[in-house]
């Protein structure tokens, strides 16, 4: 039992770079400049978002609502792993 807990705990991790990458993209009107970069430290994981001229405002929303919720989400997420996860918006 344990050894599938570890397994769901670090698809969970995999998966999520690829979902900021997935809300991203549907969010700006250039999707093919969308990436996501995971960097792993030993007690926290930072996602460095990078997207196309003109759609960091997209990505941050009104007043930071929607860069909020993104990181609300991926905080529960990474909290499965164990560690504390850093969201950061690059153009």
């Amino acid at each position: 039992m344990f050894a599938e807990k570890n397994e769901s705990v670090e698809a969970v991790g995999a998966g999520m770079r690829e979902f900021i990458e997935n809300i991203a993209k549907h969010l700006v009107d250039k999707p093919e400049e969308v990436s996501v970069t995971e960097i792993d430290g030993e007690r926290t994981i930072v996602y460095e978002l990078r997207v196309g001229y003109g759609d960091l405002g997209k990505v941050i929303g009104k007043r930071g609502q929607t860069a909020k919720s993104i990181r609300i989400l991926l905080a529960a997420a990474s909290a499965k792993r164990g560690k504390r996860a850093v969201l950061e918006i690059l153009e």
